[in-house]
């Protein structure tokens, strides 16, 4: 295991004309990577499913490859940054109880001195900032709104990934609540994201060390004089004897080894606890969305076709099958009474139609007003839907008479 070392303790690189100073070690650097990223997938997934009828959502989902794979990369990258806060929390314990280093991320006494000596010098009253140590109290109110922020994201998250436990003992409210709380903290971490911390480490000044781990002696002059001057003056933590590392160590790691797998078997529950209501139902069958209601057809009597003397009548003709079914279906509007000049009493009439153009066109049935009328499926004399396709196809066939 690589020992990391006090995060109070710096290490001087001589480069040529300047110095610079180690700020980050690796291991808190990779820490940073691996938040940097998780929290970036969680804002890209959780916001468009907080937001999902925004035309940016829909685009994302779809690009996701659909909800449930948003969801699914939603909750890997939960387990990613919960991880990675065990892993924070083994190591600060690490650093405080075995190297001995300070919590120089706790808010002090003087932290509240700096917020006044910083006011005086917005306000024209002092010639310079404040003296900042390891940390600046904006820095040290950026690290716990994440702890806290953290520790909210994942109750919340817990509640609605196991619903069903959830409410065994807490009322049924808690999970909308839930809901509400879980983006709105979302929310409230991207906007601190995006309009503080960008703007302090990136636009004010951009901030390499989190990438780099070193700070140059200017930079160390203008963001933290403090701890600069101390050590110079030789006031910081130094590494403990070899044989009372040893002896700390001894004590730490099977506490930590405890604390690592009650924390780990922890999140194994969290993300195995229930099987949510998504997956336990049995997958409904697929049907079209919208179904146009249409009107119960009346019965259909058997068409008894009226033969000519001397003529030969065929089964799909006007005369064998057509004429009869819209005598029984279209002779209360268009028959005798015509409505909109439109009768169906004879084929002849039929193709010559009404006002708004010919009801029957051999062999076009798309042009035919009374194929265009039936489509809609909100005709009176409806006709059900093997009898319209019949129809449709007896005109693509030229709609013969006999």
């Amino acid at each position: 295991m690589i020992e990391p070392t006090p995060t109070s303790s710096v290490t001087e690189h001589p480069v040529k004309e300047s110095k610079t100073y180690t700020r980050f070690d690796l291991l808190q650097r990779i820490q940073h990577m691996v938040l940097l990223i998780s929290f970036t997938i969680l804002a890209l997934t959780g916001l468009p499913q907080m937001f999902a009828l925004a035309p940016i959502s829909e685009g994302l989902i779809r690009i996701y490859g659909g909800i449930e794979t948003t969801r699914l990369i939603h909750h890997v990258a939960a387990i990613v940054l919960s991880t990675v806060g065990i892993l924070h929390v083994i190591e600060v314990l690490y650093r405080v109880t075995v190297l001995r280093a300070p919590l120089s991320m706790v808010p002090l006494l003087e932290d509240f001195k700096h917020l006044f000596q910083d006011l005086g010098y917005y306000f024209n009253q002092r010639r310079h900032k404040a003296y900042y140590g390891r940390y600046s109290y904006g820095e040290k109110v950026e690290y716990l709104a994440v702890v806290w922020g953290t520790i909210i994201m994942a109750i919340t998250g817990f509640i609605m990934w196991n619903p069903i436990a959830a409410t065994h003992n807490l009322p049924g409210a808690i999970v909308p609540a839930s809901k509400a709380a879980h983006g709105g903290e979302a929310i409230l971490a991207v906007l601190s994201i995006i309009l503080w911390h960008f703007y302090h480490v990136h636009l004010r000044h951009f901030n390499k060390s989190m990438f780099t781990g070193k700070f140059s002696r200017e930079e160390m002059e203008h963001e933290h004089p403090g701890e600069l001057a101390q050590i110079e003056a030789g006031q910081v933590a130094q590494r403990p004897p070899h044989s009372v590392l040893r002896r700390r160590q001894r004590l730490y790691f099977p506490i930590a080894g405890l604390l690592t797998v009650i924390l780990g078997f922890s999140l194994y529950r969290f993300v195995t606890f229930e099987k949510t209501a998504i997956t336990t139902i049995p997958q409904g069958e697929t049907v079209q969305v919208f179904v146009p209601i249409t009107p119960t057809p009346r019965p259909t009597p058997t068409i008894t076709p009226t033969i000519l003397p001397g003529a030969e009548v065929g089964a799909d003709t006007w005369a064998g099958t057509y004429e009869g079914l819209f005598r029984n279906r279209c002779s209360t509007c268009h028959g005798v009474t015509a409505v909109g000049d439109l009768s169906l009493a004879t084929y002849q009439q039929a193709l010559k139609g009404g006002k708004s153009g010919p009801a029957i066109v051999p062999g076009d049935s798309d042009a035919s007003r009374l194929v265009q009328v039936q489509l809609t499926g909100k005709h009176p004399g409806q006709l059900t839907i093997d009898e319209l396709n019949q129809v449709i196809a007896w005109i693509e066939a030229g709609a013969p008479e006999k």
